[in-house]
């Protein structure tokens, strides 16, 4: 009986090594998003979000009774405000991202580069990113776009 068991203990530490390295593999191991994030950005970066994007004009109705100056103070210009690549983030973003930063838009189709945060989005919204586009521009959503403090 003695024998039996010391057999028996012998394959339970195997089982619970392979356990452990099998499962230790599959915790540590980042997901295909991050290996692509990874590998695309050879620099670090402060701070990596998944998004959905829509996109906004300086208007009243889109935006306050001020369309041409941003919640940062920000004026913009109203014949062209999308020269100045704005961006506006949810208030639950304003932990990662502050007013003036730089971010790297990718995923993000045409509005793939880098923008200026400086605008706030209202607080209905979470997880999600508004882009400043000129009147004439068509209105679009996304999802899945990624942004990353620079």
């Amino acid at each position: 009986m003695k024998h039996f068991i010391m057999k028996y203990n012998k394959y339970l530490c195997m089982g619970l090594i392979l356990l452990i390295v099998v499962g230790s593999f599959y915790s540590l191991r980042p997901n295909h998003i991050t290996r692509a994030i990874v590998m695309q950005y050879p620099f670090v970066l402060e701070s990596v979000n998944v998004v959905s994007l829509s996109t906004y004009r300086a208007d009243t109705a889109e935006t306050d009774s001020t369309p041409l100056v941003t919640a940062s103070g920000f004026k913009l210009d109203s014949l062209n405000p999308k020269k100045h690549r704005v961006i506006a983030i949810s208030r639950d973003l304003k932990a990662l991202f502050s007013f003036g930063d730089k971010v790297k838009l990718t995923n993000a189709g045409k509005f793939d580069g880098i923008w200026i945060i400086h605008d706030v989005m209202n607080k209905r919204y979470r997880n999600k990113i508004d882009i400043l586009i000129n009147h004439s521009d068509r209105q679009i959503s996304l999802e899945g776009v990624v942004i990353s403090k620079i």
